[in-house]
């Protein structure tokens, strides 16, 4: 599961399109093609912190042991137990979505429930992640999120002048 790494930067919007499909916006798909092995697969999950969800590449596997066996020692080291078995579950329990060359893609019912997710998602690059919105949720953030909010915004009214044409 190699594939490049990847830095994801960039932002965009879709609604919930016909037969329950959403489209990657264009800022992020040739990112995760590349950081999916050449592959059109969108991994999503629950964030583990933020009421979103998480889309990635298939090239995180490899640091997600990583991530893992540093969160072990460190709570090995504050004196807490760890649960190895459920933070692997927490981790590798990712949906691969498939996409088209467009970008449609299905989200499943149960992330779409997770993540709040209703009308249409926001995405917002984070780096080694893209944090996937419902809008309203992301108003809803403090300080910190004013730039996101303000792209969304944009993004949404960008989405409503071309459903009008």
């Amino acid at each position: 599961m190699a594939g490049g790494s990847a830095s994801f930067v960039g932002q965009g919007f879709s609604p919930r399109g016909e037969k329950g499909r959403y489209v990657l916006p264009a800022d992020f798909r040739a990112d995760i093609v590349t950081a999916s092995n050449d592959t059109r697969i969108l991994c999503l999950d629950k964030h583990p912190r933020l009421p979103c969800l998480t889309g990635f590449g298939l090239s995180r596997l490899a640091e997600f042991a990583i991530e893992i066996d540093r969160e072990e020692e460190k709570q090995l080291r504050l004196g807490k137990d760890f649960d190895r078995d459920v933070a692997e579950g927490q981790v590798y329990g990712f949906y691969r979505a498939s996409f088209d060359d467009s970008g449609r893609f299905v989200l499943p019912d149960h992330l779409a429930e997770l993540g709040g997710i209703e009308d249409g998602m926001y995405f917002h690059g984070g780096g080694r992640q893209i944090t996937i919105w419902n809008p309203t949720v992301l108003f809803q953030q403090g300080p910190g999120w004013e730039s996101a909010q303000a792209g969304c915004r944009a993004k949404m009214a960008e989405a409503a002048k071309g459903k009008r044409k």
